[in-house]
């Protein structure tokens, strides 16, 4: 079976996804994550009476959370329904990062979690630290002119 007849296959046998389904439960489930995280904003800021400490504390929320809910399955079956609504990046991010870890700590602490722990989110860091280099770089040049 050469690549065209493949494809043609693969088509035929792929399910078909319901679109507009699909894009309401990913802005529902996104938007109720961005949601929580502007009510614990509200209530940080109203705890502590400091607005920075709230900014730090929403993010480290938000981060346990997903890395709890990634650990004992939720975070996968919320997944399952919600497709890229879970990708709201604090928690997609986390997930990203716990996942691996979980699937390989059979392997160990040092072998496994700790080789494998960055295994998706490690491209994300090291172009996202690079990109932030360069447009560091352009902007403080621009500002030479």
């Amino acid at each position: 079976m050469n690549k065209k007849e493949y494809k043609k296959y693969a088509e035929k046998r792929a399910k078909k996804s319901p679109l507009l389904p699909d894009c309401l439960k990913a802005f529902l489930v996104g938007g109720s994550i961005c949601t929580l995280g502007q009510v614990l904003s509200n209530l940080y800021k109203r705890w502590t009476g400091n607005e920075d400490v709230a900014k730090m504390l929403v993010p480290v929320t938000l981060i346990f959370l997903a890395a709890l809910f990634t650990g004992i399955g939720w975070f996968d079956k919320l997944a399952k329904h919600a497709g890229a609504g879970t990708l709201v990046p604090i928690t997609g991010f986390a997930n990203a990062v716990v996942s691996p870890a979980i699937d390989t700590k059979s392997e160990g602490f040092i072998l496994g979690v700790g080789a494998k722990i960055f295994t998706i989110a490690g491209p994300v860091i090291l172009y996202g630290i690079t990109a932030g280099a360069v447009y560091g770089v352009i902007y403080w040049v621009s500002t030479l002119f």
